[in-house]
């Protein structure tokens, strides 16, 4: 992970130590060099990315970030379960739309057919005319 953030960090000529509090007023007194940081969002990443779990990272506290952590975990699951759920109810009305569309083209199929056999029917129940008797035009 790119770590050229750090250089730009309101922290990195502190006493680590401040980072570090065993109180939550040391926590706080963290917080708020950080809240100022330029670089608190990459400085946060590194931490979940590197399960960092003790002091102040990107102005949140341990606890805050096991929360945080949490939290991803079950938008990720529930990010997954609602990609599965789209893809099945998309290929269930693709499938549906195939069937209709199946099934149109087989009753026009059908009833062109129909037609077809309608009119060679009507064509051949219509009555023969009679010819024109030879010698009247």
């Amino acid at each position: 992970m790119n770590t050229e953030w750090m250089s730009q960090a309101k922290c990195k000529d502190m006493d680590p130590d401040v980072f570090f509090p065993s109180d939550g007023v040391g926590v706080q007194v963290a917080q708020r060099v950080c809240l100022v940081c330029p670089v608190k969002l990459p400085c946060l990443e590194y931490a979940l990315a590197h399960r960092v779990h003790e002091g102040v990272w990107g102005g949140t506290s341990e606890r805050e970030r096991r929360r945080l952590v949490r939290h991803r975990r079950s938008t990720t699951v529930t990010t997954a379960a609602a990609t599965v759920a789209t893809t099945a109810t998309t290929a269930t009305a693709a499938t549906a739309a195939t069937g209709a569309t199946e099934a149109t083209t087989a009753t026009a199929a059908t009833g062109a057919t129909g037609a077809t056999e309608a009119t060679t029917t009507s064509a051949v129940s219509l009555p023969a005319r009679d010819p024109q008797p030879a010698g009247r035009h």
